[in-house]
């Protein structure tokens, strides 16, 4: 799944950070499941807003993922505020996981 971004080399930038974010159930990182949506940079306000996606609503590890993504991104773009968006539409599915994912969840 493609992440919408209007900052091709940040968000580059950000995936890449989050590459650390795991969910500790699956095992796979929050890129890699295809849960991060989108990344927008507000450089005027300097803002990041990261809108992301968990496997399901009732996800009981849903509050550690999202924090540590916007943690994350928090940590890595010191100058920015970090505004995570979580949402729903358009739910998750196995398809959203990346190849390489899909891979390691062969294992």
């Amino acid at each position: 799944m493609d992440v919408e971004t209007n900052n091709d080399f940040k968000c580059t930038m950000a995936l890449g950070f989050l590459e650390n974010v795991y969910d500790p159930e699956i095992g796979l990182n929050v890129v890699s499941l295809g849960l991060i949506y989108k990344i927008m940079f507000n450089e005027e306000k300097k803002q990041i807003d990261c809108t992301m996606t968990l496997t399901t609503q009732f996800c009981p590890m849903g509050e550690s993922i999202t924090s540590n993504v916007k943690n994350t991104v928090q940590e890595n773009f010191k100058d920015y505020t970090v505004e995570l968006i979580l949402t729903f539409e358009p739910a998750w599915s196995y398809d959203f996981i990346s190849e390489e994912g899909k891979e390691f969840l062969k294992r």
